[in-house]
C-alpha cells in the first residue's frame, strides 16, 4: 500500500512482557507469521498475513515491566516535526522528540491532554499496513475517552479530521474522516460500562472471518471476552483481552445487521 493521507491510521504495534507467548497467541488467533526480530530495534518483530505486513510486536523495554501490555496506533503524517509541534501547541505531551528509525521512517509517540497514548508516523521505506480490512489485518480504531471535550478539541487540531456526530441520543460517538474517508471513531467511556480504574485507551479492531470462532480461540489461549459479541450495521464485533492483558477488538466486516445511524 502507498503512503496514506495525513491522519489515516497506518500502523499498529504492541509491547509484551513475553514476546514468544504473544507470537503463539496472535499466530493462532489471526494466522500471523512473524519475521526476524530486529535486534537493533529492541527485537521489534513484524507480523504478516499472506506475506503482507499487518502489525508488529516487541518485548517490553527495560524499566517497563510493570506497564500493562497494550496496542498502539500510528496516524500518518507527511511531516513529523510539524505534527509534534501541533501536539505541543494543543496541550499534548511528547514522550520524546521525533525519532528517525533507520531508513524506515520517523516516529512521534505522544499522549493527548487526557493521557491517551498514540503515535504518528512519517514514512520512508516502511509505509505501514500492507493489508487492511481482511481477516487477520487491521480494520478500524476507536479512541475511548472519558473527558471527550479534551479529545474532541485535540485530535482535529493535530490532524486534518472532519468530524461528524452520531445522531443517537444514548451514544456519544464522533466519526473522524480524512476527506470523504472515515478513518477513526471517538467513543465516550461511560461509568456504567467501564470501571473507574480503566484509563482512556485506543481500541484497535482486527478483522476476522467469524467472531464467535475467534472468541472461542481467545478463551482457549488464555484470553477473555470483555464485551460482546454484538451485531451492528458495521459488522459483528467483540472486545477482548489477550492472555497478557492487552485489549483489542475483533470484527467480522461481512456480517452486518441494522441500518447505519445518521451522522450530522
Amino acid at each position: 500500500m502507498a503512503v496514506q493521507p495525513e491522519g489515516t491510521p497506518c500502523w499498529a504495534d504492541a509491547m509484551f512482557p513475553d514476546l514468544e507467548a504473544a507470537k503463539a497467541f496472535y499466530g493462532e488467533l489471526f494466522g500471523w507469521t512473524f519475521g526476524e526480530s530486529e535486534v537493533e530495534y529492541g527485537d521489534y518483530t513484524q507480523a504478516y498475513v499472506d506475506g503482507k505486513a499487518v502489525a508488529a510486536i516487541s518485548p517490553q523495554m527495560p524499566g517497563m515491566e510493570n506497564v500493562p501490555a497494550s496496542w498502539n496506533l500510528y496516524f500518518a503524517t507527511p511531516d513529523a516535526e510539524a505534527t509534534a509541534a501541533r501536539i505541543r501547541e494543543n496541550g499534548g505531551t511528547l514522550m520524546a522528540d521525533p525519532m528517525i528509525i533507520g531508513d524506515f521512517g520517523t516516529n512521534v509517540t505522544a499522549q493527548d491532554p487526557e493521557g491517551m497514548y498514540f503515535s504518528a508516523w512519517q514514512a520512508d521505506n516502511h509505509e505501514g499496513f500492507e493489508k487492511t480490512g481482511e481477516p487477520g489485518a487491521y480494520a478500524w480504531v476507536d479512541l475511548m475517552s472519558r473527558e471527550v471535550e479534551k479529545t474532541d478539541a485535540f485530535f482535529p487540531a493535530v490532524f486534518p479530521f472532519q468530524v461528524r456526530r452520531m445522531d443517537v441520543d444514548d451514544i456519544d460517538f464522533r466519526l473522524w474522516s480524512v476527506g470523504d474517508e472515515p478513518v477513526a471513531g471517538r467513543m465516550k467511556m461511560t461509568e456504567g460500562d467501564f470501571p473507574d480504574d480503566v484509563p482512556p485507551f485506543i481500541n484497535v479492531y482486527f478483522a476476522v472471518a467469524d467472531v464467535d470462532d475467534a472468541l472461542t480461540t481467545v478463551g482457549k489461549l488464555g484470553g477473555r471476552t470483555v464485551f460482546g459479541p454484538t451485531d451492528s450495521p458495521f459488522g459483528r464485533f467483540a472486545t477482548v483481552l489477550d492472555q497478557q492483558g492487552a485489549v483489542f477488538s475483533v470484527i467480522d466486516l461481512e456480517t452486518r445487521e441494522g441500518d447505519v445511524p445518521p451522522f450530522i
